[in-house]
């Protein structure tokens, strides 16, 4: 009788030590934390619509206990998101319709599987879409590279080298006496080479009330504008757009040539304008909107912003990739 009531008791408390277990991990109560804290970070991500793809990014964190979540869409600049949770192994954040061209508020879910999170959100075409994430790497350099020779990217007489992102497409952009044309309202235009740490040394003229930019990699955005006097400063000149201000602010000056020296080393980024460190050595945490792809582990090519409205000229395009 007493060995029976002991076989009992020890088969009831393997049975709550069991169900504590299940609930997540080793005990019922350190679970959930141990569960969420896979989750936070930042995410390359890709959206896949029917017809094509688009990259995108996304930062999960903890403030005092509250999920918080930054978020690139498929354009314009990262953004804190109104709405984010975790639960029972689960992520969902909201993207707000406003910023997303759409008649609805974008709805993300999904779930994590090693380092990949997947799922779906309701697209702004009404159909459902899939998505991927990706962990960021960091990017990290363990030494300074060493530097080797500079290579010109325009030759100043037509677009060798160089493609447009959609080709055909009308405007188109023009060399004209020496130097290179954005068309206004159209392609991006994209070098043909790739390239991982480098120097780049180009000079611009920014009509008035026009955009355009330069992307790193094709995923990070130095601006470039006269239009822009309202948006916050990380959005205007010499921003690294909406993630890093510069500082001094520089003056915007229609019709002025001006010259960016630009150092990307890693995720690390130092931007002179004119002579005058205004970036100095931040980290670029992510993907510009418009960005290529999102894969920011592997060498991207310099890209020309051609969609914005206006008219920016460049030349003297020289790059000075780092050494293998």
């Amino acid at each position: 009788m007493k060995l029976h009531r002991s076989l009992c008791l020890f088969a009831a408390a393997a049975l709550f030590s069991a169900a504590a277990y299940s609930q997540g991990g080793k005990s019922a109560g350190g679970s959930s934390a141990d569960s969420d804290k896979a989750f936070l970070g930042r995410w390359d991500m890709t959206l896949k619509a029917p017809d094509h793809e688009y990259p995108s990014w996304l930062e999960l964190r903890k403030e005092n206990g509250t999920l918080k979540a930054e978020y690139t869409g498929r354009w314009g600049n990262p953004r804190p998101l109104p709405s984010a949770e975790l639960s029972n192994g689960k992520v969902k954040f909201t993207s707000p319709k406003e910023e997303e061209g759409s008649k609805t508020d974008l709805v993300f879910e999904g779930t994590l599987t090693g380092n990949i999170l997947s799922g779906t959100l309701n697209g702004p075409d009404g159909k459902t879409w899939q998505w991927t994430g990706r962990r960021a790497p960091s990017l990290k350099r363990t030494s300074p590279p060493s530097w080797g020779e500079a290579i010109t990217l325009f030759n100043e007489k037509d677009l060798t080298g160089w493609h447009e992102e959609k080709a055909g497409a009308s405007p188109a952009w023009k060399v004209d006496n020496g130097v290179l044309i954005t068309p206004g309202n159209g392609p991006e235009l994209i070098n043909n080479s790739k390239f991982e740490d480098f120097k780049l040394h180009l000079e611009f003229n920014c009509g008035p009330e026009s955009n355009s930019g330069v992307y790193l990699r094709g995923r990070y955005e130095v601006q470039i504008e006269t239009d822009s006097p309202t948006d916050p400063p990380s959005q205007r000149l010499g921003g690294v757009y909406g993630f890093l201000a510069p500082s001094p602010e520089p003056a915007r000056t229609p019709d002025k040539w001006q010259a960016y020296d630009i150092t990307l080393v890693g995720r690390m980024v130092t931007v002179v304008l004119n002579g005058t460190t205004i970036i100095d050595n931040k980290e670029i945490p992510g993907i510009t909107g418009g960005a290529l792809d999102s894969r920011e582990g592997l060498p991207g090519p310099i890209y020309l912003q051609g969609s914005e409205k206006g008219h920016v000229k460049f030349r003297n395009i020289t790059i000075t990739p780092a050494a293998k």
